[in-house]
């Protein structure tokens, strides 16, 4: 579809609005790079997109394929019984950090243990983002957040690195970023073509930017970005070439 001469991801409804995430949100680059991808896959009448309660939940109408919200951190499981009950089906679970790190976690490692053949993206900006910049799964050492006024304890969650190590089964996993999103819309089309190879379980956590819940400026959220890949380094822990 080509609109005003510019090549617009057929999968995006015709008729365009504003986004309802925050100014600086990462979310938009996430979701414009996924479509991306469904248009080259050519599998927007394919695709189940199952999103989260948070943030994440703003996608609910952001393309035109079938579209399912769940209770949260029940987004993997829904998805993996729609896979089941449709095998044919493209499945993408879309969660935050703390739907599927926290109360969704034993979806998440249980999906990977029984190699469950759908994809799931994670966002993480290392707080609960729609409920106040709370301490989340992955927020890191030190850092500020409305539950951690002085700083939060040492304890943070890698969930890539989790994954990989929870089953001996292949699959593809991979941390991207916002801030490189050619790398990163390159991980979701390997991850999504994974499935569509029934090679069984993908995943991609994306670190994004949360610049509302960070009180951080244009330049402080690009610093902080470099400080959370120290912490959260950027990589594929499943070569499936």
């Amino acid at each position: 579809m080509i609109k005003d001469n510019l090549a617009w991801p057929i999968c995006w409804k015709k008729s365009s609005k504003p986004h309802n995430f925050c100014p600086g949100c990462g979310h938009p680059i996430i979701l414009k790079n996924l479509g991306y991808v469904i248009d080259e896959l050519g599998i927007q009448n394919n695709t189940l997109f199952g999103i989260d309660i948070g943030c994440s939940l703003l996608a609910w109408n952001f393309f035109n394929v079938d579209t399912i919200q769940t209770h949260h951190g029940r987004t993997i499981p829904v998805v993996t019984g729609a896979k089941r009950a449709k095998r044919d089906a493209v499945a993408i679970a879309y969660l935050g950090d703390g739907g599927a790190y926290a109360i969704g976690m034993q979806h998440l490692i249980s999906a990977r243990i029984r190699n469950e053949n759908i994809t799931v993206i994670i966002v993480n900006n290392a707080n609960y983002g729609m409920t106040g910049g709370q301490e989340a799964p992955t927020t890191i050492s030190g850092q500020i957040t409305a539950t951690t006024q002085h700083g939060a304890d040492e304890y943070f969650l890698q969930g890539p690195e989790l994954l990989f190590n929870a089953s001996k089964t292949p699959a593809y996993i991979a941390r991207g970023c916002v801030d490189n999103p050619i790398q990163l819309k390159g991980f979701i089309k390997k991850a999504i073509d994974f499935q569509m190879q029934e090679k069984g379980f993908s995943f991609v956590e994306i670190l994004s930017f949360c610049p509302t819940n960070w009180k951080t400026d244009a330049k402080n959220t690009l610093d902080f970005m470099k400080k959370l890949k120290e912490f959260y380094p950027v990589k594929e822990f499943t070569n499936i070439n």
